[in-house]
C-alpha cells in the first residue's frame, strides 16, 4: 500500500513523542521488550526508514485483490519457472500466522518458483500462492467480519478455484498451520499434500489416559509454556479490543507487542538478530498504515469458539511436518500420528517459528523434498 505524505508524518509524529516507562537496567529480553533495542527500533523508524524503498521492492512481486465469500483478500502469485514444453508445476497455498502476513514468505518466493536459479532442481518449482489473511496485512476487514481458521480454509479452496488450480498442496504454521489442517479436512479432493511447521496448540477431546507417556509430557510443556508465555493469546482470545487502542495508537506500542514475539519465537542462537531493522520495520509497517492490529488479533476470539469436534478430525491428506529446533512446542511423533496421516517428519538444524524468514533456503528445501514424490498426484 502507498502512505500519504500525510500519513507518514502522522508515524513520525507519534514515534518522536513516544512516552517511555521507566525499566530496570539489565533487564534485556527477560521482563518483555528489550528497551534499548525498542528505543533504537523507534528512532530509526522515525528518522532513517525508507518506506517508498521497501514498497517500491514489495512491488516487483506480483500482487493481486480478489473478492472471495464477501472478503476482500490480497495475495502475491507468482508463477513457476518452467522450460518450454515442461509439465504444469505444482500448485501452493503459503499461509502465515500472527503477528505476520504474506511478509513471512517473502524470501522463499523466488527459491520456490525459480529453484534452478538457486541451485535446486527446476523440477521442484512451484506456483506459488500467498495471500494475507483476512484481518492481516494488506487484507483489510470490516469491524464487524470476523473469520475463524475454518472460514478461511473454505476463502483458500475458493481462491485457489478461482485462479484455476483444482489440484495442489499448501503450507502453513502457525494459524496457517489450522488454517493448512481445515483445508486439508474439508476440502481434501483438492490437496496433494500438506506441510505444516506445527501441529497447533494441542486440544484434547478424549481420555487423558490414552495419551502415551511422551504425549502427557508434552502437554504438561504446553501448559508450563502458556504459564511463562502465554498471555498475549489470553488477551487476544478475550478482550482483543483493549490491546487494539493501543496498539493502533501508538506505534512504539505496536513494535514492542510485535518485536517480542519475533525476539522469542525465532532460533535463540539468532532471536531479535535474525531480521534486520528493514525487515521487522516493514512489517510493522504495513500494519500500522493498514491498521490491521486489532483485527489480526480478533481472529483469536474466533477460533477459540471452533466447536471441540472440529478439533478431533483427523487429517487424511498426506502429512509433512519440519520442526524446527527454535520453535515453539515442537511436538512429538506420537501426537503427529495422532492427528494425522503422517509421511514425513524432519528435523531440521535451525531455525525457528518464522523459518521461512529465518533459513529461507533451509525451508523451501525442506517444502521441494516433501512434495517432490506428490507431484504425480497433481
Amino acid at each position: 500500500m502507498t502512505a500519504s505524505p500525510e500519513a507518514w508524518d502522522d508515524l513520525r509524529t507519534r514515534l518522536r513523542a513516544t512516552r517511555w516507562p521507566a525499566a530496570p537496567s539489565g533487564a534485556g529480553w527477560s521482563l518483555g521488550t528489550d528497551q534499548e533495542y525498542l528505543r533504537h527500533l523507534v528512532a530509526y523508524w522515525a528518522d532513517g526508514f525508507d518506506w517508498p524503498a521497501r514498497e517500491a521492492e514489495q512491488a516487483l512481486v506480483p500482487r493481486f485483490r480478489v473478492r472471495v465469500r464477501g472478503v476482500e483478500v490480497s495475495f502475491v502469485h507468482v508463477r513457476a519457472v518452467r522450460p518450454p514444453g515442461a509439465s504444469p508445476a505444482l500448485p501452493l497455498v503459503l499461509t502465515h500466522g500472527w503477528p505476520d502476513s504474506s511478509w513471512r514468505y517473502s524470501k522463499v518466493v523466488g527459491p520456490l518458483t525459480d529453484p534452478g536459479a538457486y541451485g535446486a532442481d527446476p523440477d521442484d518449482a512451484f506456483d506459488v500462492v500467498v495471500p494475507d489473511m483476512p484481518g492481516f496485512g494488506h487484507s483489510v476487514l470490516p469491524p464487524d467480519v470476523v473469520l475463524d481458521s475454518v472460514a478461511v480454509a473454505g476463502v483458500w479452496a475458493d481462491l485457489m478455484d478461482a485462479l484455476g488450480y483444482d489440484r495442489y498442496g499448501a503450507a502453513g504454521g502457525d494459524i496457517g498451520s489450522a488454517v493448512t489442517r481445515f483445508l486439508a479436512l474439508d476440502h481434501p479432493e483438492h490437496l496433494v499434500g500438506v506441510h505444516r511447521m506445527d501441529a497447533g496448540l494441542p486440544v484434547l477431546t478424549g481420555d487423558v489416559a490414552d495419551l502415551s507417556p511422551v504425549e502427557r509430557d508434552w502437554f504438561a510443556d504446553v501448559d508450563r509454556w502458556r504459564a511463562a508465555e502465554g498471555a498475549y493469546g489470553a488477551v487476544h482470545r478475550t478482550k482483543p479490543l483493549t490491546q487494539a487502542v493501543g496498539l493502533t495508537d501508538s506505534p512504539a506500542g505496536l513494535a514492542a507487542w510485535v518485536v517480542e514475539k519475533l525476539h522469542a519465537w525465532s532460533d535463540p542462537r539468532t532471536g531479535i538478530t535474525a531480521f534486520t531493522d528493514d525487515e521487522v520495520l516493514t512489517l510493522l509497517s504495513t500494519t500500522w498504515f493498514t491498521g490491521t492490529a486489532g483485527s489480526s488479533m480478533r481472529m483469536y476470539h474466533a477460533n477459540a469458539a471452533i466447536p471441540p469436534a472440529q478439533h478431533a478430525r483427523r487429517v487424511d491428506v498426506p502429512s509433512g511436518f519440519s520442526l524446527f529446533p527454535g520453535d515453539i512446542l515442537r511436538p512429538p511423533r506420537e501426537w503427529l500420528d495422532r492427528v494425522a496421516h503422517v509421511v514425513s517428519v524432519t528435523e531440521p538444524p535451525a531455525g525457528g517459528h518464522f523459518a521461512p524468514f529465518e533459513t529461507p533456503g533451509r525451508y523451501a528445501q525442506e517444502l521441494r523434498d516433501f512434495f517432490r514424490p506428490l507431484r504425480a498426484a497433481t
